[in-house]
């Protein structure tokens, strides 16, 4: 398992992350990506606990989601099953659990001040935290895509299923983006990962 675990978290984080593994008899499983989660957990019959993350995170966002997918199972055994998935309880899971990892020998200097700003009230996924996202996103492998932020305005782009979209204005958090295909308008993250087609005319 450690052998495994130093290909996609740091260094520093393999013998802590293995002693959290087995402390809590998790099954932790590395899958293909998958467009809407990086990780999930599952309470599996015979007191197993599965866990699951995309293989193609880079290192750091593996590592905290890894430990995000940990905290929802240490909350619910201390806190039961009727707490809220991404409630208060979770939210304290988390900050402890990840509190550890918080240093230099893990993070590099310019993810630290961000996570740990992100860590004084986690999110439901560090991709709602923008700043972490996008700082995150630099340690990936290079890809063909663009956050909305960066598409100009008026342009057309992509998602994941295929639909296609047109960039407008921007409301408070979110972007108003015209669906092409039906007029329909959505709202779209600042920080969504899409593919740019064409920018404007």
């Amino acid at each position: 398992m450690k052998n495994i675990l130093e290909k996609y978290i740091p260094t520093h984080a393999v013998e802590p992350i293995f002693g959290l593994i087995k402390v809590n008899n998790i099954h932790l499983k590395i899958v293909n990506e998958r467009k809407t989660r990086h990780g999930d957990y599952r309470n599996l019959p015979g007191g197993t606990h599965q866990i699951t993350v995309n293989a193609n995170l880079n290192r750091y966002r593996f590592l905290i989601t890894l430990v995000h997918e940990i905290a929802h199972l240490v909350a619910f055994e201390h806190f039961g099953r009727q707490i809220k998935p991404h409630g208060a309880e979770w939210k304290r899971s988390f900050q402890k659990l990840m509190l550890p990892f918080i240093r230099p020998e893990i993070f590099p200097a310019q993810l630290l001040p961000l996570i740990a700003r992100h860590f004084k009230n986690p999110k439901a996924s560090s991709d709602t935290d923008a700043h972490l996202a996008v700082a995150l996103k630099q340690f990936d492998e290079d890809n063909d895509k663009n956050y909305i932020f960066e598409i100009p305005h008026g342009g057309i782009f992509r998602i994941y299923n295929g639909k296609v979209f047109k960039k407008g204005e921007r409301r408070i958090k979110r972007y108003e983006c015209l669906e092409v295909k039906t007029g329909r308008i959505y709202l779209f993250q600042p920080n969504a990962e899409v593919e740019l087609l064409k920018t404007a005319n």
